[in-house]
């Protein structure tokens, strides 16, 4: 079944939590705080499968701040649902870090069109490492 992409809710913030919790390569924010942002969900037979959060850095330009899956709905196409939904909607320049060890995360962006674009040393502080920074033109 496919996965419906819609806004996230205040009410889908435990789920999205949930799903941040089991994905440690992900970035660990508060979970409520993306709601000041462009917070979308994949929704699968009624529940919070994934989540992308995403923000307007300037004219043409958008940020992606974390993606993440359940790990029951990875290798599903979630993610790549919520990262083709998000590159539609939105015409300009797209940048994201990634941990250097996330290989399936940096496959999926390189499919998607997203190129490296630097390295930044010890960018995650949680658990120490460099950050892949990607950049996707549309």
């Amino acid at each position: 079944m496919p996965a419906v992409i819609r806004a996230a809710t205040a009410g889908d913030i435990p789920a999205i939590a949930a799903i941040q919790a089991a994905s440690p390569e992900a970035a660990q924010w508060d979970p409520y705080s993306y709601l000041d942002y462009d917070c979308r969900v994949a929704d699968v037979r009624g529940r919070v499968a994934g989540f992308l959060v995403t923000r307007l850095v300037g004219p043409d330009e958008r940020e992606i701040l974390n993606l993440a899956v359940s790990p029951a709905e990875r290798h599903t196409g979630v993610a790549r649902g919520l990262l083709t939904e998000a590159l539609a909607g939105s015409k300009g320049a797209w940048f994201l870090e990634v941990r250097a060890s996330n290989a399936a995360a940096i496959r999926l962006y390189e499919s998607a069109g997203f190129k490296p674009a630097g390295r930044r040393k010890d960018y995650y502080y949680e658990l120490p490492e460099d950050g892949i920074v990607m950049r996707f033109f549309s």
